[in-house]
């Protein structure tokens, strides 16, 4: 996938908190923000992640993130609906190249 070894926008945002949301969380967020990138992707679809993604860097969520053990619940559940709804786009390059941005962000981290 071409250019997937860019700076991302809002790289800097997604790393300041990707240690605290979790693997699961950065991978699903990663996986949005690859497939709405490719091409085939229609506008429909892309706006369902680019919505989903927004809402895990934005401050204003149902639930609030400095909540102990429940902060990003909400995050991971409105990412995962997002996942499921636009799951033809997430193809095995979008899982690539979000797994190896994954790693970089966290060490630990591996998406599946």
């Amino acid at each position: 996938m071409a250019g997937t070894h860019q700076q991302m926008p809002r790289e800097s945002a997604i790393k300041s908190i990707a240690a605290r949301v979790g693997c699961p969380v950065l991978c699903a967020a990663l996986k949005l923000f690859y497939a709405a990138r490719r091409n085939e992707t229609p506008a429909w679809a892309r706006g369902v992640m680019i919505g989903a993604v927004l809402y895990l860097v934005t401050p204003l969520d149902a639930v609030p993130d400095v909540l102990p053990g429940i902060g990003y619940a909400d995050d991971l559940s409105v990412l995962m609906a997002a996942l499921a709804t636009v799951a033809a786009y997430i193809d095995d390059n979008v899982k690539k190249a979000a797994g190896e941005t994954a790693h970089r962000m966290v060490k630990t981290c591996r998406c599946d």
